[in-house]
């Protein structure tokens, strides 16, 4: 079920309810319905906004087995860049500068 996985992950996380909410925009309240699957038909701009934060893919909250390849490490990583403010543009705009000066 997709709300356990939700739960699962975030603990992993070591991310409250609140703090999902916060970072995803998504209400508390929902959250928790969708984690003891009170709500179990969610949106795919809800799965999009809550993998964005827990630095998975959608799928990985449909398919277990599809969030094993990005290590703790980067996940921190993610966690600490979205955390930072720093916009996906600026992110990318980054990456593309980096991507040119390293060849």
């Amino acid at each position: 079920m997709i709300g356990y996985r939700v739960k699962s992950l975030r603990e992993e996380r070591k991310m409250s309810i609140s703090e999902l909410s916060t970072k995803s925009g998504v209400a508390k309240s929902y959250i928790s319905s969708l984690e003891r699957n009170l709500q179990t038909n969610p949106t795919i701009l809800v799965l999009e906004k809550i993998a964005g934060i827990l630095c998975i893919k959608v799928d990985a909250l449909l398919n277990e087995q599809a969030d094993k390849g990005m290590d703790e490490e980067w996940m921190e990583i993610m966690q600490d860049v979205m955390g930072s403010g720093i916009s996906k543009e600026e992110m990318r705009e980054f990456i593309k500068v980096r991507k040119c000066t390293v060849r």
